[in-house]
């Protein structure tokens, strides 16, 4: 009966969405890949807030219904029949009677099963920028996908569905997601540290600093060339250095639909990652949380952990996670994390069943066995983790959402009345999971 109620609610509000697109005609930036949509489209919303009446999707809204709910205005009514009812209702009220609207829809488009975009998405949304951050050099999502080709396939279909006339932004880093201009036959500008991309990264540095006798790191900074111009970028809350292609897709994105350069610039520093997507926090005993618990996959645990070997701090820790949807490849994929790790740490700490294989490729990899800690829960996690943080700790925490490494967070961090700002899945849905 749930399954049902929600296939009727999906085409009712789907089908609002598209009359509502029709009627008031935004333009639509959709943005779509692997790694790193959200924190794209939260940089973008804060160029072009300053420029246009923007509209984005709300955290991670990237599903069949996050987008048309995201058309509409409209919050998630999760199992409430009285909020959805008044969502139908409020869509209802945009469609008969002219209203406020957005001039600018950023919106987040997201894959986990076949067809997603290509049956559910690429036959309506049309968008005006399609912009592709990263495919998969892993698998992900192979649970529901033959391999990583028809997981670029899928993702693909939204380049193809741009307007005649529309932009499609692409990494250029990512040879992938680069191949996919020969076929989707649109204008196409790039970002990256490849030196053909249109606007282009060089010089990447963190920002270092010390505080109270340890050297810690702040941000980072890079220059950007563009037509023959070089500008200093200084990302003053950012702390990995895939951070600059998330912030060049958004200068891109504002540069392409005509804001100043310099100004776009200027916003971008103030930009701040989504919650717990390699968040900064401070941490108890004057420690550093790195906060990546949103989710995790082959490919961002990588990432995070190529952040972690290049910040600052007295002890390296990290604590690590289930990565969820591997099928076949759980065992591999989570002894090569447990390889590439063990280089870069003082203390390993592993959460979930499927994360226990981290723990022989670090050992198989020299890592030392009295420093590695096994635990089924982040709650028994936590209690550890409480017992042993010093001053000065870099604590590195990245877990798939079912392992709920988000509570180890909020148990080890400063100030815990901030939680509900700073960390992930602190709504009372999730508070009562």
């Amino acid at each position: 009966m749930k399954n049902i109620f929600k296939k009727i609610i999906v085409k009712i509000i789907t089908w609002q969405a598209k009359l509502v697109l029709k009627k008031y005609k935004p333009k639509i930036i959709a943005i779509t890949g692997s790694v790193g949509k959200t924190s794209t489209k939260d940089a973008i919303f804060v160029i072009l807030s300053k420029f246009k009446n923007v509209r984005k999707s709300e955290k991670s809204f990237n599903s069949e219904v996050g987008l048309p709910l995201t058309i509409l205005g409209c919050h998630n009514g999760w199992s409430n029949p009285i909020i959805w009812l008044e969502n139908i209702i409020l869509g209802f009220g945009l469609i008969l009677f002219k209203q406020s609207y957005p001039e600018y829809l950023i919106l987040e488009v997201g894959v986990g099963k076949p067809g997603d975009i290509k049956n559910n998405v690429a036959p309506w949304l049309a968008p005006d920028i399609v912009i592709i951050t990263r495919f998969p050099d892993k698998p992900v999502h192979v649970e529901f996908f033959e391999n990583a080709e028809k997981i670029i396939e899928e993702k693909s279909a939204l380049a193809y569905a741009l307007k005649p006339n529309g932009i499609l932004i692409l990494n250029h880093d990512d040879e992938k997601v680069y191949a996919v201009h020969s076929k989707a036959n649109r204008k196409t500008v790039s970002f990256g540290f490849n030196n053909n991309a249109t606007y282009h990264a060089t010089y990447p540095s963190y920002l270092n600093t010390t505080e109270d006798g340890v050297l810690k790191t702040k941000g980072i900074s890079f220059k950007l060339e563009h037509d023959g111009h070089t500008f200093p970028v200084i990302l003053p809350n950012m702390i990995a250095m895939h951070s600059v292609n998330i912030t060049l897709a958004a200068i891109t994105c504002a540069g392409e639909l005509g804001c100043d350069l310099l100004s776009s610039i200027s916003y971008i520093s103030e930009y701040t990652n989504p919650p717990s997507r390699l968040s900064l926090i401070e941490g108890m005993n004057d420690s550093m949380i790195i906060d990546d618990t949103y989710n995790s996959s082959p490919v961002a645990a990588e990432a995070a952990i190529d952040a972690l070997s290049e910040m600052k701090g007295k002890r390296k820790i990290a604590v690590l996670g289930d990565m969820l949807e591997l099928g076949k490849y759980t065992e591999e994929e989570h002894y090569s994390l447990g390889k590439k790790v063990s280089n870069v740490i003082d203390m390993l700490i592993v959460v979930g069943p499927r994360a226990k294989f981290i723990a022989p490729g670090a050992l198989d990899n020299g890592f030392k066995k009295k420093e590695l800690f096994i635990f089924d829960t982040s709650e028994t996690a936590s209690k550890f983790l409480i017992g042993v943080i010093e001053k000065g700790d870099l604590i590195l925490i990245k877990g798939s959402q079912g392992v709920r490494l988000e509570r180890t967070v909020v148990a080890i961090m400063a100030h815990k009345e901030l939680s509900s700002k700073l960390v992930c899945r602190q709504e009372k849905e999730w508070q009562n999971r």
